[in-house]
């Protein structure tokens, strides 16, 4: 769901090869902690949803040590870069862009749609004002549609723009969207939809190859035994894309 700035391939050599070799070593999983339901602090304070529970049975099935560690989205990949934590799972979908930076493990969920969401059916989406999460691929999408964007650093705040009357509209992931419309009382409707991006994937520094294999790994297991596709219904609904 995000686009990057590119960075200095300087740091990717700086963090050096931190996990080869890792055998028993803790990984530091990195999430932001603010993207329900991909990842969202409970009321107990700890990291939750569907990437909380796949990164934990990843981490089970490719017998690592897994913490987790939170960290704001415009800087998670620079942080996962200069060594602050070993994976990004995130919502993050894989881009050409990103790529250059940092590596990726296979996907965990399939590409889903982007939603124009706003208070009335009748929004101008090709030239008013459209709200989404800095370095984001919906920012960059909204950029290039030739209607004004104003970003922000959280997911929240791009609600709350549209809400306030600061934006006309917001970009962002369906699976993100909906329920906050669902929640909405009628406030909040969806006005178009949208396909850009890939699926989502891990990060992973370029370094990292032994724990790109045993994420990898692990993913197809649980693709193959329909694990996978259980746990994508759990959380974001019977009628969502599976493998």
């Amino acid at each position: 769901m995000k686009k990057m700035i590119a960075m200095s391939a300087a740091l990717a050599v700086s963090a050096g090869m931190a996990l080869a070799g890792s055998h028993g070593m803790t990984v530091r999983m990195g999430t932001e902690g603010a993207y329900p339901p991909y990842n969202f602090i409970n009321d107990n304070g700890e990291v939750d949803g569907f990437e909380r529970e796949l990164g934990d049975e990843l981490c089970k099935r490719a017998g690592l040590t897994c913490e987790w560690v939170t960290n704001e989205w415009d800087s998670i990949i620079p942080n996962l870069v200069s060594g602050n934590y070993d994976t990004i799972i995130a919502g993050m979908s894989i881009t050409a862009e990103r790529d250059e930076v940092i590596d990726f493990t296979q996907e965990y969920i399939p590409p889903s749609p982007s939603l124009y969401v706003a208070l009335s059916d009748d929004a101008d989406l090709k030239n008013g004002v459209i709200a989404a999460q800095t370095n984001t691929i919906q920012a960059a999408f909204v950029a290039e549609s030739g209607a004004t964007l104003v970003e922000f650093a959280t997911p929240d705040e791009t609600i709350a723009a549209v809400r306030n009357g600061e934006a006309d509209a917001v970009l962002a992931d369906s699976d993100f969207l909906k329920p906050i419309v669902a929640e909405s009382g009628g406030e909040l409707v969806i006005v178009d939809q949208v396909s850009i991006g890939g699926g989502v994937g891990m990060g992973l520094r370029e370094s990292d190859t032994e724990l790109k294999e045993k994420f990898n790994a692990a993913i197809s297991s649980m693709k193959e035994d329909g694990t996978l596709n259980a746990l994508i219904r759990k959380w974001f609904g019977e009628d969502a894309a599976t493998f």
